[in-house]
């Protein structure tokens, strides 16, 4: 009988993509998790008197803790401690997987040190009336554009700035993801790492999706808009993809003149970043915001609140009379 503890750890590693792939995680995400594997996998360990071999080649019966250590120590000489981290995760996940399926009897990822890695600040737009000023210059739809769609432009601002949704989560919508009755309308999201979440919509974002689907309707008429049809559309009537939904919001930036105002790479995450913002700003709790973001622990919510402190002390030193008083001499 074959015994799967013999398979190749290269082998294997394509069965969990195989795996990962069935539940329709972005190409880029994909892609991430093949580099964090074949990565480390084509590093050379000793195992036992033997030539040193690449870590891909040996029988996945005969990792362990030790080796993985050795690995990862070689791995992480030339790397930031981010790109570490990352690769930690997604070899944690491949010996979950693997334990789950047989293959092995314990996860060894456990005794190899993950780096920590300090959360990413957030980007929100610069300057206080910036959303505002996005939002009415593309209503205008001024600029040299061939084919102006003001109403599905703004429908994507207003969705990111309102309901603040992730590249990804902006695609996967559907025309009946925006559901419920008037003054409980909602967002429902296919969030990252398959956890749904509900993001209450006020009047104005529901009236500007509305106002969309209307002028979709009168661009390709009625059968435009099933239900199971993709919320965002190019200008051919064609779901919108990844390279086509940046390109929109760059050009958003563009047409408002507020290029100065967007943090480098962040760029359409800047817009989540502004309505996580805001709502830290307004008092919600990081309990609040974890649910609205669809964050995965409460620390990437917390930093929204101690940046936003953060400026209120800033604001506070910034007063001129705290400045006369600190040169009183007392």
């Amino acid at each position: 009988m074959h015994d799967k503890a013999d398979e190749t750890v290269g082998s294997l590693i394509e069965e969990f993509l195989t795996a990962r792939a069935t539940r329709k995680p972005s190409p880029h995400t994909l892609a991430a998790y093949r580099r964090d594997l074949t990565g480390v996998a084509a590093l050379e360990v000793a195992d036992g008197d033997g030539p040193p071999l690449p870590l891909g080649r040996l029988p996945a019966g005969r990792l362990s803790p030790r080796l993985m250590r050795a690995a990862f120590a070689r791995f992480a000489a030339p790397r930031a401690a981010a790109s570490v981290h990352r690769a930690w995760s997604t070899w944690n996940s491949f010996f979950t997987f693997l334990v789950a399926d047989g293959v092995v009897a314990g996860n060894p990822m456990p005794a190899v040190g993950r780096p920590r890695t300090p959360l990413p600040r957030p980007k929100p737009l610069r300057g206080e009336d910036t959303p505002e000023e996005l939002l009415a210059a593309v209503a205008r739809a001024e600029g040299r554009q061939r084919d102006p769609w003001p109403e599905r432009d703004v429908a994507v601002l207003a969705l990111a700035l309102c309901a603040g949704l992730r590249l990804s989560e902006l695609l996967a919508l559907r025309v009946s993801s925006v559901a419920g009755r008037e003054g409980e309308r909602r967002v429902d999201v296919a969030g990252k790492g398959g956890r749904p979440r509900t993001v209450p919509i006020e009047v104005g974002v529901d009236r500007v999706v509305g106002g969309y689907l209307d002028s979709r309707r009168r661009r390709f008429g009625a059968r435009s808009v099933r239900p199971d049809g993709s919320l965002l559309v190019d200008r051919q009537g064609e779901p919108l993809r990844r390279g086509g939904l940046q390109y929109l919001v760059e050009s958003c930036f563009r047409r408002a003149g507020i290029g100065d105002r967007v943090p480098r790479g962040a760029r359409l995450h800047a817009l989540r970043h502004t309505f996580a913002t805001r709502l830290a700003e307004d008092g919600a709790s990081a309990a609040e915001i974890m649910r609205l973001l669809g964050h995965a622990s409460l620390a990437s919510s917390q930093t929204y609140i101690e940046v936003t402190a953060g400026q209120q002390r800033a604001a506070v030193a910034a007063n001129r009379t705290n400045r006369a008083l600190s040169g009183l001499g007392l």
